[in-house]
């Protein structure tokens, strides 16, 4: 006897919802995992130190000199190295910070003259906060 004439069978269907909410969550923790090159633009050897790192993170602006003297001011290249243009760079990157620390990531090898010039444009910036990127050693 079939007692289930006149009604029609449901069709199974797969619900995708749940399954892209996994893959969202997924894709999130991937993109917070995942490191990154700080800088990519020069290759530069940081001097060593044997110092404590600072845990806080404060409003950072980064300068990186290399070794043949280019400078790069928050992953953007300066066209010259005068002081002029590398404070004109540091005013832009500094925007309406308040108090932003200049951290400058110099090559071992860079002209000591090359980091005076980034130190004084930063002065004369009016930035008073300038701290120096170093590397630890290997022992």
């Amino acid at each position: 006897m079939n007692f289930q004439r006149g009604r029609f069978r449901e069709e199974p269907e797969i619900n995708l919802i749940p399954m892209i909410d996994v893959l969202l969550v997924i894709l999130i923790f991937l993109m917070i995992t995942t490191t990154y090159s700080k800088f990519s633009g020069l290759e530069i050897n940081l001097p060593t130190a044997d110092a404590a790192q600072s845990q806080e993170k404060p409003n950072e602006i980064n300068v990186v000199v290399s070794a043949n003297g280019d400078v790069m001011v928050n992953r953007v290249a300066i066209g010259s190295r005068e002081v002029e243009a590398i404070g004109v760079a540091l005013r832009r990157a500094g925007g309406s910070e308040r108090e932003p620390v200049v951290v400058i990531n110099a090559d071992a090898k860079a002209a000591h003259q090359s980091v005076i010039d980034v130190m004084q444009a930063a002065q004369q910036s009016g930035f008073s906060h300038i701290s120096f990127a170093t590397q630890n050693p290997s022992r």
